[in-house]
């Protein structure tokens, strides 16, 4: 049993170790070696972890899809209006503050470029981004017709993936703190303007 435990505890570390290179490299710069100097542990730790990478790569992915439904669950906890809710998850995945991890969204960037090249990335990433797209549609169409509920949840979702994008690699040309308010007002404008 505290064997399975210590498991877990070190495959997070690594998996975090990853995150930072990630975020700060890229994930072509990010070896077992670096990986390994980040986790403060051996490059044979790693691999008795990871097979490789590319595995460690889709641990992050899965961790990073986790932490931002938790921190909307969190941030939409007891809210019963449906905008309200759609405010929440903006918030969520755009705003600084609480729970926000700016190398979290560093290396959702990267993840989205390596999405374009490896077919298990694209997977993981696609699966992702259909639960967000669920959850605003879902939300939306308490509001708009279900047709449009799942054309301005595509919308939302673009708004919010560019935004990482900008930040991730133009930070100092882009307004700060923008993103979330922007984007709340933006949906606001398009419910009115369907209502």
């Amino acid at each position: 049993m505290g064997r399975h435990k210590n498991t877990d505890t070190r495959r997070e570390q690594i998996v975090t170790a990853l995150l930072q290179v990630m975020s700060a490299h890229g994930f072509e710069k990010a070896s077992i070696r670096t990986i390994a100097e980040a986790a403060k542990l051996s490059p044979g730790l790693i691999h008795y972890h990871f097979k490789n990478k590319a595995e460690i790569l889709h641990a992050l992915i899965e961790q990073l899809a986790d932490h931002a439904r938790a921190r909307y669950d969190h941030l939409s906890e007891g809210l019963t209006d449906p905008r309200a809710k759609i405010h929440a998850f903006i918030t969520a995945r755009l705003a600084l503050g609480d729970g926000a991890d700016p190398k979290a969204v560093a290396a959702w960037v990267v993840i989205g470029t390596e999405a374009l090249r490896q077919e298990k990335v694209r997977e993981l990433y696609s699966r992702a981004i259909e639960t967000q797209m669920q959850i605003l549609s879902d939300l939306l169409a308490t509001l708009i017709n279900e047709a449009d509920a799942k054309k301005t949840a595509a919308v939302i979702l673009a708004a919010m993936e560019g935004a990482y994008r900008l930040e991730a690699a133009a930070s100092e040309i882009m307004p700060k703190n923008y993103a979330a308010s922007t984007v709340r007002k933006m949906v606001d404008a398009m419910l009115d303007d369907a209502g």
